[in-house]
């Protein structure tokens, strides 16, 4: 990637979003930006000529950077979990991995546990944890052993005893990669923006650029709404904060909501019956999304993660962002260029009217 641009084509980080959180990597960072200078380019020239020049080498680096800029947020996550169970769970509670899992032959699912210590929960990422889990069993068949596919994992912190607040476990999750970089995509082209202004894709609704999420479990959904206050009105000391290994500034002793979104009520109910309060906050830097969601509701997803309603969900999340690669043709280039980028190098670049793309060694 050239070592200059234009700083006509310099844009500020994105508040809340991928792109905002890998301003924290340098070459990331530097590879994002790349990526937005050429759009900005490309959509006010678009006859070209343009080029977009990666090395094998800056890759790598990106993919380095990459991982750890999902351990950090992970570590974040994590500590963010201890500070709530320290406030809701009075008496002790236990970690767990959590992993659902299927036979592939069969496609036959199963949730599987085990409980996890905070040295274990720090040296692996969860979705190193998962894999571990599922490398350990493997089913016998005619054709001989078959491992299962990981479906989902999640890492659960549940009370030993039931607190004053009713809640049932607290449990946290990140996006998968695909979806990672797909958000990043997302946010170059300001996703939303797009929507709003094509009349076609209205329909579709705002997107919320979350990688990092914990969801809270509660009785009823009036413990949610309750929940939901505490967090607004939730105040760590200096001394609570550094016991987590968590720098002590005063931006860090509550969180900071920058979306809420309240799917309880008949009206804002999703057309699946989902219920919670759904909310993207700023802590310690990063960007995590936070949903308060009733045990009944909760219960009721967990036994539909099937392979049909995955495969649906899946399916419906690419076929929205299909839409607006159809209307946008750029915004589908760049989502071939990353796939091609991180799993097809080898395989000839994508192409589009104006634009050739070259990977140097």
């Amino acid at each position: 990637m050239p070592e200059s641009k234009p700083a006509a084509y310099r844009i500020p980080s994105l508040p809340g979003s991928p792109l905002w959180m890998v301003t924290k990597e340098p070459q990331l960072n530097e590879f994002v930006r790349y990526l937005d200078e050429k759009r900005l380019a490309i959509e006010h020239f678009p006859l070209g000529p343009h080029e977009l020049v990666f090395s094998r080498a800056r890759v790598d680096e990106v993919r380095v950077e990459f991982a750890r800029m999902i351990r950090r947020g992970e570590s974040k996550l994590h500590r963010l979990c201890s500070l709530l169970c320290d406030a809701f769970f009075p008496e002790r509670y236990e970690i767990e991995s959590v992993v659902i899992a299927e036979v592939p032959s069969r496609g036959e699912r199963f949730v599987l546990s085990q409980p996890l210590t905070r040295d274990e929960l720090s040296q692996f990422t969860d979705i190193d944890l998962g894999n571990r889990q599922i490398q350990k069993i493997r089913f016998v068949d005619a054709a001989g052993l078959e491992q299962p596919r990981l479906v989902a994992n999640f890492v659960e912190y549940q009370p030993l005893e039931m607190g004053d607040h009713g809640i049932y476990k607290i449990g946290s999750r990140i996006k998968a990669e695909e979806e990672i970089w797909n958000k990043v995509v997302d946010s170059i082209f300001d996703i939303d923006r797009l929507v709003k202004r094509d009349k076609k894709l209205r329909k579709l609704g705002r997107y919320v650029k979350d990688i990092f999420g914990l969801k809270i479990v509660v009785g009823t959904a009036r413990g949610v709404q309750r929940i939901h206050q505490l967090l607004h009105e939730m105040r760590w000391t200096r001394a609570q904060l550094m016991a987590h290994g968590i720098g002590g500034d005063a931006a860090n002793e509550s969180l900071l909501f920058v979306e809420v979104k309240d799917y309880l009520g008949t009206s804002e109910q999703k057309r699946s019956g989902w219920q919670a309060i759904k909310s993207v906050v700023r802590w310690w830097g990063d960007t995590f999304e936070i949903q308060v969601q009733p045990l009944q509701n909760y219960m009721k997803e967990r036994e539909r993660v099937t392979k049909e309603s995955h495969a649906f969900f899946k399916t419906r999340r690419e076929a929205i962002r299909d839409e607006v690669a159809a209307s946008f043709p750029l915004f589908g280039f760049y989502r071939d260029v990353l796939t091609w980028l991180f799993r097809s190098p080898d395989e000839p670049p994508p192409r589009f009217p104006g634009v050739s793309v070259k990977l140097l060694p």
